[in-house]
């Protein structure tokens, strides 16, 4: 058995994860903040004491990421969209499209039948497209980020939220709150938005089927109805947290492809991992 690891290192949360080669041995999360070496060493070391193993029993390390160069255990970068796709490929094989809302970032990744990218679009220019605008809409109402879920399943009716940037959008909620709009059917409204805005960047990376969607904004049942409902098709969807843990869970994979090219005296060729940003 060979163990590898996987540390992404988001901008809102850092998660690890311990790999044998068929199935996940440990994770662990944290929110980043702004000690990335520090915090990408916390998760790893959470996941070792979990698996009860030893940093020498982990053969090769790949850090994802946007901060995954402050990783300074790490044997290898790769960037989150070949992170995403090798970790969606291996929860869902027939996937060909990854939506991955992030807390500050939403990107559309076209994969091939291994899990490869093709092409890819992003939307990181502004929050309102991104999981950080569905948690402050939340906070400005009084509720906290677990309570986003529960909130939703009481909406009748949503709201509009049209604004184009975050600024704009935060005025609508404010207005809506202001005549007495329900909370629920605002965060509602702000779900509707965010769909509208991650089915669009899907069309412009000329998504196909399966679709698979991760980011922790995929916690919540809604978010992945919401999609399913604008696409008109199904998408998978990880199981319990794991929606969380799909770039580490590749970097892991990508790093037991490392891992036996390096017991093999083999080169890198064919393995996937890109080192610089696309």
């Amino acid at each position: 058995m060979t163990i590898t690891a996987g540390v992404d290192i988001g901008s809102t949360y850092t998660k690890a994860v311990l790999f044998d080669g068929d199935e996940i041995l440990a994770k662990a999360i944290r929110p980043t903040g702004f000690l990335l070496t520090e915090i990408a060493r916390t998760v790893f070391e959470e996941c070792l004491a979990t698996a009860e193993v030893d940093a020498d029993d982990v053969a090769y390390t790949i850090a994802t990421g946007i901060g995954r160069h402050q990783c300074d255990f790490k044997d290898l970068a790769a960037t989150d969209l070949t992170a995403n796709g090798r970790g969606a490929n291996f929860l869902f094989p027939g996937t060909r499209t990854v939506l991955d809302i992030g807390g500050q970032t939403m990107k559309a990744i076209r994969v091939d039948e291994r899990g490869k990218v093709k092409s890819f679009r992003l939307n990181d220019k502004c929050a309102a497209g991104t999981g950080a605008f569905l948690e402050k809409t939340a906070r400005y109402m009084g509720y906290s980020t677990e309570e986003i879920g529960p909130l939703m399943t009481t909406s009748r009716e949503s709201v509009p939220i049209s604004g184009v940037c975050a600024v704009f959008a935060e005025s609508e909620v404010i207005n809506h709150l202001s005549i007495g709009t329900p909370p629920c059917d605002i965060m509602q409204g702000a779900i509707e938005s965010l769909t509208g805005r991650s089915v669009q960047l899907m069309k412009r990376a000329k998504a196909e089927p399966e679709f698979t969607l991760v980011g922790g904004i995929l916690r919540f049942d809604t978010m992945a109805q919401a999609v399913r409902d604008r696409l008109q098709k199904e998408v998978n969807v990880p199981e319990g947290d794991l929606c969380q843990y799909t770039a580490a869970l590749g970097a892991s994979i990508l790093a037991q492809q490392r891992a036996a090219l390096a017991a093999t005296g083999g080169t890198a060729r064919g393995v996937g991992v890109r080192v610089a940003a696309p």
